[in-house]
């Protein structure tokens, strides 16, 4: 059984195709009704926002460049944004606020789709770990969630353990956004960012009872986000894996069920030009543009809202790492050893929720390149 749910009829018989008005319906757009609660009415406000995070925080900076009374302060800050600022790769979490990630709106946010976090197993905070999500999906929204707020209760599951959701660092070149960010605890993934908040700070000044989040896919795998399907590009990515022996710290594998299901995407193989344009932008920027809609704010058909599916984050058993601080004595076949163990751990958690969390797939797990 795949989670296909599959229509039954007689021999003999055939199948009536769709008249003309389920097909206008479809082609329809339809629009929310007006007496939508207040609290789902807030919930697809802070969604939108968080949506458009970005493009608010420039309108802001834009709106603020318009008065030159701002200017002699809007210089350095951007010198120093550009130049100078460190605290994003610092490792010292360096304006990071536990009132800000608390907030009640991240639970209207997290209640929206709904998200879950799932703990098999709990975490001793005597130790340091990576968590790798899957899927990338479109936005991440199930990472935000579950990493980058506290609406899904990460603190109560994981006591002791202080988790940083990395982003792309030309992220803490934006300004405005950037303080926004660095204030909902998120740092660089960049190398740096990594090794710093792994090794420094903590119970011991160690790294003890830190953890780093990393979108282990990337923009690359967001091209693959299609409904009901998943597919991980993982079979080469082995980058967190040294990261891990270098920093002593546990691969602790991430699944996110509903991910991908929550947008509709243009299918890359049907057009293979749209596919080497998005390649391309990737490679020269950093980050790609999939070609994706959902819903809208007042309708249910068309717009960049993700839709209401559930979101179910089950985080799997940590993977114990040995570590070894000088690179050149990490043993390739060591890296391959862990490779594999994370990709069976993941494939384990697939087996053992797929028939709770993602009854209506339409296919099996796929580690692709």
């Amino acid at each position: 059984m795949n989670g296909h749910v599959q229509s039954e009829r007689r021999p003999g018989t055939s199948v009536r195709p769709p008249s003309r008005v389920e097909d206008d319906d479809r082609k329809r757009i339809h629009w929310a009704p007006l007496n939508i609660g207040l609290e789902r009415r807030l919930q697809t406000l802070i969604v939108l926002c968080h949506t458009l995070t970005i493009a608010i925080f420039l309108t802001g900076f834009f709106f603020t460049c318009a008065i030159p009374l701002f200017w002699p302060l809007l210089l350095p800050y951007l010198v120093y944004i550009t130049l100078f600022s460190t605290a994003h790769t610092s490792g010292k979490l360096k304006g990071r606020s536990s009132l800000l990630r608390s907030l009640p709106v991240w639970s209207l946010y997290a209640s929206y789709f709904p998200a879950r976090l799932h703990r098999e197993e709990s975490l001793p905070p005597t130790k340091k770990y990576i968590f790798g999500y899957h899927p990338h999906g479109i936005i991440s929204h199930g990472a935000f969630a579950a990493f980058g707020t506290e609406a899904l209760g990460f603190s109560r599951l994981f006591p002791g353990i202080t988790n940083t959701l990395l982003t792309l660092d030309s992220n803490f070149r934006i300004p405005f956004y950037r303080e926004y960010a660095l204030a909902m605890g998120l740092a660089s993934v960049s190398r740096e960012s990594c090794e710093n908040l792994l090794t420094k700070g903590g119970a011991n000044g160690e790294g003890m009872g830190r953890a780093i989040t990393i979108v282990v896919g990337g923009a690359r795998e967001s091209l693959n986000a299609q409904p009901h399907s998943l597919r991980l590009v993982l079979k080469r990515r082995k980058g967190f894996v040294k990261l891990a022996i270098r920093t002593g710290a546990d691969l602790v594998p991430v699944l996110a069920f509903g991910e991908n299901d929550i947008y509709e995407q243009v299918h890359s193989d049907e057009h293979p030009i749209i596919h080497k344009i998005q390649m391309l932008v990737k490679q020269t920027m950093g980050f790609t543009i999939p070609l994706f809609h959902a819903r809208g704010v007042f309708n249910y058909d068309v717009g960049l809202m993700p839709y209401r599916r559930p979101l179910n984050i089950v985080v799997g058993r940590p993977i114990p790492v040995m570590q070894q601080q000088n690179r050149d004595k990490i043993d390739d076949s060591y890296i391959d050893e862990l490779h594999s163990r994370y990709v069976q751990e993941l494939q384990r958690l697939w087996d053992q929720w797929k028939d709770v969390y993602a009854t209506d797939r339409a296919g099996e797990l796929e580690i692709i390149s």
